[in-house]
């Protein structure tokens, strides 16, 4: 590992380190949000934009170092800003944060991953070089799958930046505005998880197997074709 590369991974034990050594997680559960919603509402009432900018920043931050709390920051963006202007911070920070996530794992573990354990992974590159965008759409959509585990995992493999980037604003966007706006009622909300009935997540699958069953369909009628 080259110098740089050491200074950015030392950079990254740091921030992680300091954020549960200093306890700031105690600042992104959702019993603290709760309670400190009404003060946050007036600040935002007074300071729109200041507070836009600090939801913003503060969503980047936390997703592009990984840390947990990406969940709640989403309730909270549909509980402070309502639908429309949460849904639009938040669809915009986690783009940003996850491709922050993505590139310093690809800067950092890529090269030493793929030299050593390529030839494992091969079938894996192979079928990310064909089938990346619509693997990446089909996991994203489905927020079983934890948000920063996927941005470690995909900048892993030869998928490009710039389509893991679109591919992932487009797919999050339906779980985005689920969130946002159950956190629009967050006074009836006891832990993210309740935001995630069984039959909403089946659909969330049905809905990311959608770009498959249509390519299949495509590759039956060409073949027809010919």
């Amino acid at each position: 590992m080259n110098k740089k590369k050491v200074v950015l991974f030392t950079l990254f034990i740091t921030f992680v380190t300091s954020f549960f050594l200093f306890d700031f997680y105690q600042y992104l559960n959702l019993a603290y949000v709760k309670s400190q919603q009404q003060i946050i509402n007036d600040y935002y009432s007074l300071n729109p934009v200041k507070t836009g900018l600090i939801f913003f920043i503060s969503y980047v931050l936390i997703t592009g170092i990984s840390l947990p709390g990406a969940g709640i920051m989403t309730l909270a963006g549909g509980a402070i800003f309502g639908f429309i202007w949460g849904t639009l911070l938040v669809s915009f920070g986690s783009v940003f944060g996850a491709t922050i996530a993505f590139l310093i794992t690809r800067y950092l573990f890529h090269d030493y991953v793929q030299e050593n354990f390529g030839k494992y992974l091969k079938p894996i590159n192979n079928g990310i070089k064909k089938e990346g965008d619509l693997y990446l759409f089909t996991i994203r959509i489905v927020p079983i799958f934890p948000f920063f585990i996927v941005n470690i995992l995909m900048a892993l493999t030869p998928i490009k930046t710039l389509n893991f980037s679109l591919v992932s604003q487009i797919a999050m966007l339906i779980p985005t505005m689920v969130f946002v706006n159950a956190g629009t009622q967050l006074a009836h909300i006891a832990s993210p998880r309740d935001v995630l009935s069984p039959e909403l997540i089946v659909s969330f699958m049905l809905l990311g197997f959608f770009p498959y069953i249509g390519k299949r369909i495509l590759s039956i009628i060409k073949k027809n074709d010919v």
